[in-house]
C-alpha cells in the first residue's frame, strides 16, 4: 500500500503557480481572488483563512467580502456583481455552504463565468460536461492530477465515484470518463452500492458520512480517494475507514493530507488560469 501524498505535491503545485505568477506579472497585473463568505460557519471560516494563505504563499493577491447571517439573496448578488465589474479581480468565489435562507445555486449563477474560479456556473459545467473545458472544480481537478502524479492508469479502468455533488461527485466522474475510465456514479439511492463498490479498480469517495466506506466496498489492489472531511469529537475523519481498508489497496490518500491541500492548490491555478485565459479572450 503506498500512501498519495496530496500535501508535498500541492506544495509542488503551489511553488509553480508562484514562478508563473512572478513571470505574468512583469507585463500584467497581479491576479486577485475574491472570496465572499456569508455568516458565521467556523469550518468556512478556516477554509477562508487556508485560501488567503495560500494566495499570499502563490504571489497572489486575495480579498475576503464577510458578509452577516443575515444577509439577503438580493444583498448578497448585489455583491456578486460589484465583483463581476471591478476590473481588478481576476476571480470569485463563493464559500458553501451559505446560510438556509439563501440559494446558492442562483447565487454562483450570478457569477461572471470568467471570473467563476470554482467552475460551478451553468455555463462552465457545461462546457465541463461537454469535453472542451480548460479547467474543472478545484476538488476533482486535484484528484485528477493526484492520480496522474503517480502514474495511475485510468483508460479501462472500472472507476466507482460515491456521491454526485456537482462540486466533486459529477465533476470528478466527467473527468475520469475524459479519461476513458469506465465510470459508475452511486448516491444515497443506489441499490448494491457495496457489491459496486467493490468491483472498482478506483474508487473516489465524497459522502459526508464519517469512516462510512469498510473493508467490504473495497477490491483487492483498488486505489481509493478520501474526499471526506467530517469533524468527529475534535478529530477529523475521512469517509473512508482508512486503518480497515488500506491494507486492501494498492493507494490510499489519508484524511488530512490527502485531497483538501490539493483543492486549495488548484484554487491557486484557477486564479491564475482565469487572469490569464481572461486577458487573451479580451
Amino acid at each position: 500500500m503506498e500512501i498519495l501524498d496530496g500535501r508535498s505535491y500541492s506544495s509542488e503545485i503551489k511553488q509553480s503557480v508562484k514562478e508563473k505568477v512572478e513571470s505574468f506579472c512583469q507585463t500584467h497585473k497581479r491576479p486577485l481572488l475574491a472570496c465572499i463568505i456569508v455568516g458565521d460557519d467556523k469550518a468556512s471560516e478556516v477554509y477562508v483563512k487556508s485560501k488567503e494563505k495560500a494566495c499570499e504563499s502563490c504571489s497572489l493577491l486575495s480579498r475576503v467580502i464577510k458578509l452577516p447571517e443575515s444577509t439577503t439573496q438580493k444583498e448578497l448578488e448585489a455583491q456578486i456583481e460589484i465583483l463581476n465589474k471591478d476590473e481588478s479581480v481576476s476571480a470569485i468565489l463563493l464559500q458553501l455552504p451559505l446560510p438556509k435562507h439563501l440559494d446558492s445555486c442562483t447565487a454562483i449563477n450570478k457569477i461572471n463565468p470568467k471570473k467563476d474560479v470554482d467552475c460551478l456556473t451553468n455555463y462552465n459545467l457545461g462546457a465541463l460536461f461537454a469535453g472542451n473545458s480548460s479547467f474543472a472544480p478545484c476538488t476533482a481537478t486535484g484528484i485528477i492530477k493526484l492520480l496522474e502524479k503517480y502514474n495511475i492508469e485510468f483508460a479501462g479502468k472500472n472507476a466507482v465515484v460515491i456521491g454526485r455533488s456537482l462540486l466533486v461527485g459529477k465533476s470528478v466522474a466527467s473527468l475520469l470518463e475524459q479519461k476513458n475510465a469506465t465510470v459508475t456514479l452511486c448516491h444515497s439511492k443506489t441499490q448494491n452500492m457495496q457489491e459496486i463498490a467493490s468491483k472498482a479498480d478506483i474508487l473516489v469517495v465524497a459522502i459526508g458520512k464519517p469512516k462510512f466506506i469498510d473493508e467490504n466496498y473495497v477490491k483487492e489492489g483498488a486505489v481509493v480517494v478520501d474526499v471526506g472531511i467530517n469533524r468527529v469529537e475534535g478529530k477529523i475523519l475521512g469517509d473512508v475507514d482508512y486503518e480497515n481498508v488500506k491494507e486492501k489497496c494498492s493507494y490510499i490518500t489519508p484524511v488530512p493530507g490527502g485531497v483538501g491541500p490539493l483543492t486549495v492548490a488548484c484554487l491557486m491555478e484557477n486564479t491564475l488560469y482565469l487572469a490569464s485565459h481572461n486577458l487573451e479572450s479580451k
